[in-house]
């Protein structure tokens, strides 16, 4: 056990299932002593109490104390992020109903949402005389009904809203990330540097 290095890999957010919090769920733990590696990823980290906070900050200097607390002769050198956000998930089964009540309901607000938006902007820059013009200039005559301007229009337009979102269906088109994976990704960062730079203002950070 002496002389044992020990790497520790934080994650900077993390989430649990259950009220305890352990060093395996903070992130990595690699040492070349197993058993060592072992005992260190049993330590109980926190409590979540069932009324209180579901979300805490836990100082990586804190996981360190523990860490040097359970096993005296070792060398712990972190190489992830200083502060963890933790957050409990309290996951009721018995809501199974109430999740699917809230996708179908964010469905239909976003489906009629982005439908009334399009045609909102469709009817502020005046498409339809656009389109008008466009046929009068070309066929010499006014339009009847459909015509091919306006269907092409609509396949280029649902097209082009495919390609940029990258989705098709539940399929990926290419392996980038999709346009909102990445700013669902920045704002997940934003958040959690803003909750751990809270958190250190006020104290309530988990530290030793």
């Amino acid at each position: 056990m002496s002389n044992t290095t020990v790497y520790l890999k934080c994650d900077r957010n993390i989430e649990v299932l259950v009220q305890d919090v352990f060093m395996s769920d903070m992130g990595e733990v690699r040492c070349s002593d197993k058993a060592v590696c072992a005992r260190l990823k049993a330590l109980k980290v926190h409590h979540f109490p069932k009324e209180g906070q579901k979300r805490c900050v836990i100082s990586s200097l804190k996981l360190v104390e523990l860490m040097e607390n359970e096993c005296p002769n070792i060398s712990v050198q972190i190489v992830g992020e200083p502060d963890v956000l933790v957050e409990w998930v309290n996951v009721d089964k018995r809501k199974t109903w109430l999740r699917w009540f809230k996708v179908v309901f964010v469905c239909l607000v976003s489906f009629f949402g982005t439908a009334f938006t399009i045609m909102a902007y469709h009817n502020d820059v005046g498409i339809n005389d656009v389109f008008t013009e466009i046929y009068k200039m070309v066929m010499n005559r006014e339009p009847q009904g459909l015509n091919a301007l306006e269907v092409s229009y609509s396949v280029g337009l649902a097209a082009g809203i495919i390609i940029f979102f990258n989705h098709v269906g539940g399929r990926r088109i290419t392996k980038d990330p999709t346009p909102i994976e990445v700013a669902m990704r920045n704002y997940e960062e934003d958040v959690d540097k803003a909750l751990i730079a809270t958190a250190e203002r006020e104290g309530k950070e988990d530290a030793p």
